[in-house]
């Protein structure tokens, strides 16, 4: 004990307390932000917090072939006011009626393109989700269903659906006959494809608000945070990542980070988190245990 008061030892003792001194304070931080994580899941977590929301869609759908299409569907036009995606998902599921694999394996390319003559969603045009859908009878063809074409991209060691998805894409762009412009974003790029990992939340995913039905084929330990700006900002809020952008990489970070929490479900808390700032009465200084500015 007298050598590590005085000197160089007292150095690398002060730096061994403030080490472990480090480890204590991180491990009761995780702790109190898994309580009131796990406070606002099982408080929020719920379906009638759903709407408006296009995941309210897929719980019409009890036919996994045709949850799954749905579900692509809503997913892909996840941006924008949140009364005009509604608006929009409605138009696209009137036309595919009650079984929208059965629409899309018999439809002509002609039916579906005329009857989405009037389809307008932001940036997103007729001839894209023509295109989209096309892309998606062309799947059901060659694989007979969404899941099976995106299990068919994975691999047994994988450790999250990235190869699943890229898989799953070019298959699905292949299909195609145009571009369906950003209703499909590109894994292969830096983007964090936010609704291509919302749809794979829906559908990995069961709980009183995840539907499922993918179970087979990936498992919730495998899902990627859907990564927008606003998930980003309450992440950064909450000190899961300190990077600059919301990107793939920082998609990646909030995820492994998660993973430390609850690493057989890192997108557990995606849905109740995302309540924040949407609805009135939860705010972000009330989650985190502040005075609000």
């Amino acid at each position: 004990m007298r050598y590590i008061a005085t000197g160089e030892g007292h150095a690398i003792h002060q730096k061994y307390v403030s080490f472990f001194y480090g480890i204590m304070i991180s491990v009761s931080t995780h702790k109190q932000l898994k309580h009131r994580l796990d406070k606002l899941y099982q408080q929020y977590n719920h379906r009638e917090y759903v709407h408006p929301d296009p995941l309210e869609f897929l719980y019409r759908f009890p036919d996994i072939r045709d949850r799954e299409i749905v579900g692509l569907i809503g997913a892909s036009l996840a941006y924008g006011k949140v009364a005009q995606i509604l608006k929009s998902v409605s138009f696209v599921l009137e036309i595919l009626g009650k079984h929208p694999s059965a629409t899309l394996r018999y439809g002509t390319f002609e039916d579906i393109k005329s009857r989405l003559a009037a389809f307008v969603h932001r940036f997103a045009t007729a001839e894209h989700m023509t295109a989209l859908l096309m892309g998606i009878k062309g799947l059901l063809k060659e694989y007979g269903s969404l899941g099976e074409c995106f299990g068919a991209g994975m691999g047994e060691k994988d450790e999250t659906v990235i190869n699943g998805l890229s898989f799953f894409i070019s298959r699905l762009l292949q299909h195609c006959p145009s571009d369906p412009g950003h209703l499909i974003a590109n894994p292969e790029k830096t983007s964090a494809c936010k609704r291509l990992h919302l749809f794979l939340r829906w559908m990995t995913r069961n709980d009183a608000v995840d539907p499922g039905g993918w179970e087979s084929i990936c498992t919730p330990s495998q899902l990627i945070v859907p990564l927008d700006t606003h998930m980003y900002r309450i992440c950064s809020e909450i000190e899961m990542t300190c990077r600059r952008q919301p990107d793939i990489k920082t998609a990646f970070e909030v995820t492994n980070a998660f993973k430390r929490l609850v690493p057989h479900d890192p997108v557990r808390y995606d849905f109740s988190l995302t309540r924040l700032g949407i609805r009135s009465e939860l705010k972000i200084e009330s989650f985190l245990g502040r005075k609000p500015l």
